[in-house]
Order: C-alpha cells, then structure tokens, then sequence
C-alpha cells in the first residue's frame, strides 16, 4: 500500500461495539378516597425494567436515541385508583419497560388492579379472599406479591426477586434489583417498593432504589431517582410517593476514541479502560 493510502487508513475511527445499561422509571403508588371512618392503603410498586448487555454494534455517524424515563405518578385521589406506571427508558432499539403502579383499596372494600410493567406491583385485598400481583416483563424484572386473604398488603416486583407475599399484619417486602458495574462502581438497580400498612408492619423496599412501605400515614418513602426503584404504599390514606426515574449508561474500551457528539448533558469518564457516558436525562449521542 502506497504511504499516503497507509497515514490515510490509520486515521479511520473504527465503529466500537458497546455495553448499555437501561433501566426505566419505577410505578408509584395508588391515591385514595376515604369514606366515613375509612382509611385506604396501597400495595409497593414494581421497579423498571432492567435490561444490560455487551457487544451492541452501533454505526459511525449516527445519532442514536437516549431516552431516560420518569418515574410513576402518584395515583389520583378517587376510589380504587392505581398509581402511575414508570415510563419507559431507550438506547436506540433498546427498550426497559417502566414499572407497575401500585394497587389501592377505595371505599366498601374495592381495590384497584395491580398494575404489570418491568416488575410487577403488589397485590392488595380489601374484602376479597386472595389476589395476585401483577406481572414482569421477561427479561426485565419479576411480578409483585401475592395475597392469600382479605386486607393484606404485598410487595412490588424487583429485578432479580418477585415482590414479598403479604402475611396477616405484615406487609410484603419489595423485591430485591441487581448490581451493576458498568459505571465503574457497584450499583444495585431496580428494586421494589415495599407495602403499606395501617397497622402491624410495613414492607420495605427492595435493594436498588426502592420505596419503603408507609405505617398508618408515616414513614413511606418514593424510589430513588435514577435507579428505577418503584414506590413504596401508602397508608392511612396519606403518604403516595412517585416512582424513581430510570437511567441509561453506555460505555466501550477506551482504546476507540470519544462519542462524536452527545445531546442531554450526560456525564462522561474515562476509567478503569472504559469510556462511560452516564445519562441522567434524554438526549442522544453519535460514535
């Protein structure tokens, strides 16, 4: 090969393959209507779905879609209403699915349905005999709690554990996330939000960002913002919390040079070999 044709070959920027991590908005819990005497609860919400892989081959020169999901909405203040599911979180083809909101109990016993996302939320009774919480995603996370008799409680869905069963007088715990090294430290993502409770004990939330359940109108807490942890129950019929935002993370070996350009401000280093682009908010980056 000519010199000329040998300088010109070395300053072409091979396309990398990439690992990703995406993780999507945790549900939040269910609102409420209390009657005459009547105190509401509602179960632990599911965590985002959590999806991460090696080897994802991207194209020189083409922006490729970031988006970071919110978390769930607060379930609105009408009988029997479920809180919001998570929104989704995107890395080009990629798609994590946002968590379950969580069931709600209203009036003459009436509870909401558990919603299904990434995790499932938890399963609530209000006069009802039994009831099973709502569905994973495959892939992504695992189904909420169940329930085995009336005025029970249980816990949402994680990524690696399905959400606590619901005992008598005890919430179900949420589930637990998984771990994740990608940004150079271990971070657990993606856990489910404990139950509420009005008395007995509340559930906790899983590892990775999830709600912990509220005690008769205390101590409930939302998941954690971008770790996709869903939110824990309310009880007595204060407390809702929102659902954690999720996050997406992408990195590649450092020997291949920085991302051509990004958009949405994500946090960039460059350690233990890797090159990481750490996203926050949405936005896009091209190699």
């Amino acid at each position: 090969m000519p010199i000329l044709g040998i300088l010109a070959s070395s300053k072409i920027k091979a396309t990398p393959t990439v690992e990703y991590l995406v993780v999507a908005g945790g549900g939040g819990s269910g609102g409420w209507t209390g009657g005459s005497g009547f105190t509401g609860i509602s179960s632990g919400a599911g965590a985002g779905g959590f999806r991460t892989a090696t080897d994802f081959p991207v194209t020189t020169g083409v922006a490729l879609t970031v988006t970071v999901g919110a978390g769930g909405s607060i379930g609105a203040n009408a009988a029997s209403t479920s809180g919001g599911q998570g929104n989704n979180s995107v890395f080009s083809s990629i798609t994590s699915t946002g968590g379950g909101g969580s069931s709600s109990s209203g009036n003459s016993g009436a509870v909401s349905t558990p919603g299904t996302g990434g995790s499932g939320a938890g399963a609530l009774t209000g006069s009802s005999s039994s009831a099973t919480g709502g569905a994973g995603t495959s892939g992504q996370g695992n189904a909420g709690g169940n329930c085995s008799s009336n005025s029970q409680s249980a816990g949402g869905g994680g990524a690696s554990a399905a959400g606590g069963n619901a005992a008598t007088s005890v919430g179900g715990n949420g589930g637990a996330g998984t771990a994740s090294s990608i940004t150079g430290t271990s971070v657990t993502y993606a856990g489910g939000g404990g139950a509420g409770m009005n008395t007995g004990t509340a559930g906790t939330g899983g590892s990775g960002g999830g709600g912990n359940g509220s005690l008769n109108g205390t101590g409930g807490t939302a998941g954690t913002v971008n770790t996709g942890g869903g939110a824990g129950g309310h009880s007595n019929n204060t407390n809702s919390n929102t659902g954690g935002s999720g996050i997406v993370v992408i990195r590649y070996v450092n020997t291949y040079p920085d991302a051509a350009a990004t958009t949405g401000s994500p946090t960039f280093t460059n350690t233990g070999g890797y090159k990481i682009y750490k996203f926050t908010g949405s936005g896009s980056i091209t190699f």
